[in-house]
Parts: structure tokens; sequence; C-alpha cells
């Protein structure tokens, strides 16, 4: 068995028994928000179940090669591979999240300055393509493998250690260490991130008024209101044919009136 360090979960930890088990839990418990956010949104601009799985999975995809890398780089060394994952995962959480905007923005301005539609972020056509979702999600994860590199270059700065024994070197029980690198810190973390990450790569729906077949831009509302309106409107026509009649004894022989007529407009 690789030796324990006397602070700190030993080579190995985060892919134990325990270690997996964290990370499980903490994948289901920060998806979860995400299916929160879908409740949170207004019922105009709620996605579809198929598009909100389009959205999201993009995300799932990147968390989990970000999840490895990260696991992966800190059993690279015989240090403490829970301080080292908080490391990566803190510096993900910050600068590459900046990294993420950075590339999202780069990457939406290119694909609509060439006009690939469905290369738009939340863009699948009507009805949804899953080619767009496959397209999306190549450069989604190619966005997270050019943050995870700029990162794992900062991480070759030298002075990371000294922060490793800051951050975990006063908890002495590697079961806890554990679970503070690997549950509590990244769910709080992760949630925040997935909630801003959706929001930028999500499609914003908005429920349009009908408009009608002149093309007026009148509301459904606007226009039961008028048309429930009564008016009553004298319409004074003078045509000879149509409204003159004869009124005998009153005002002589033959002597023709108009009679107003009202029209009721519903």
């Amino acid at each position: 068995a690789a030796p324990r360090p006397a602070h700190g979960c030993g080579s190995g930890a985060l892919l134990g028994r325990f270690g997996v088990l964290l990370q499980a839990l903490l994948a289901l418990c920060a998806f979860s928000t995400l299916m929160l956010k879908r409740f949170k949104e207004p019922k105009a601009e709620r996605r579809p179940w198929r598009i909100w799985f389009y959205d999201t999975s993009k995300q799932a995809i990147g968390a989990l090669f970000i999840h490895f890398a990260n696991v992966f780089l800190s059993d690279l060394t015989e240090e403490d591979p829970c301080s080292l994952y908080l490391i990566n995962f803190i510096l993900d959480a910050t600068l590459g999240m900046l990294l993420i905007w950075l590339g999202v923005e780069v990457v939406s301005w290119i694909v609509q300055h060439k006009k690939y539609t469905y290369l738009v972020f939340g863009e699948y056509g009507d009805p949804p393509q899953a080619a767009a979702w496959i397209g999306q999600c190549i450069l989604y994860l190619l966005i997270m493998v050019f943050e995870k590199t700029v990162i794992s270059l900062v991480l070759l700065i030298p002075g990371w250690t000294k922060l490793q024994q800051i951050l975990l070197g006063y908890i002495p029980s590697p079961q806890l260490e554990l679970v503070l690198v690997m549950f509590v810190v990244p769910f709080i973390v992760n949630a925040i991130m997935f909630w801003v990450v959706d929001s930028l790569i999500m499609r914003k729906y908005k429920q349009k008024d009908a408009l009608d077949i002149s093309g007026s831009t009148e509301t459904p509302r606007a226009r039961r209101t008028e048309e429930s309106q009564v008016l009553l409107s004298p319409d004074m026509d003078f045509d000879q044919s149509e409204s003159d009649q004869d009124i005998p004894g009153l005002w002589g022989t033959n002597q023709k009136m108009k009679q107003p007529s009202y029209q009721v407009v519903i």
C-alpha cells in the first residue's frame, strides 16, 4: 500500500471506494441545480425538455472531462492529491470560468460570422437536430480542453506547495479532507458555475404574440378588449333608394323624412 502522509489523503484516495461514492453524490447534487434552474425560469422562456437536455448535456460532458483531468493531475506527484485537486478546482472556478466565458464568446462570434447556424450555442433547428447538438458538444469540449491546458500551465508556476499546506494542512482526518475536497466545496462552486454557464450557452426562448394576417403586432388581449366593446354610432345615410321612408299625416302627403339608422358593432 502507498504510504499515507501525516496530513492529507493518501495516493489513490480520490479513486477509492469512498472517493468514487462522493463523486457520484456530487454529480447527482450538482446537476440537480440545473433542474432547479429550469423550473425557476419564467414559463414564457422555459425550454422544452429536449432542448434542456441538449443544453445541459454539453456542461455534463465538459464537467466530466475537467473532473477526471483534475483527478489524473492530482495523482501525478507524491504530494497530497486532495490538496492538488482542490487547487485545480479553485483555479477552474476562477481563472477557468473567465477562460470558458472568453471561449464561448469567441466561438459564438466565429460561427455567427461564418453563418454556421447549427453551431450557435442553443440553436438546434426546428425540429431540433441531433447533429447540431453533437457539433456544439465538440466545440464546447474544445473550449474545456483549452481551459484545462491553460490551468495546467499555471500550476507549473512554483509556490503552490505552500498554498497546499495552508488550505488543508490543519485537517487531521484524511476522510474529512476527502469529503471537503470531493463534495462540499465542489458542490457549492459547481452549482454556481453550472447556473452561470447554462445562462451563457442557452438560447433565450420567448413567446411572441401571434400576428394577424395584415401583419399587425396587436396582442390577442388587446384585440379581445377592442372587440368586446359595444359602440353605438348613428349612420346618416342620404341614399334615397335605401333610407327615404314615406311618413304620411305628419308633415304632409308624400313628404319624405330621413330616419337615422344605428349600427351595433360588437
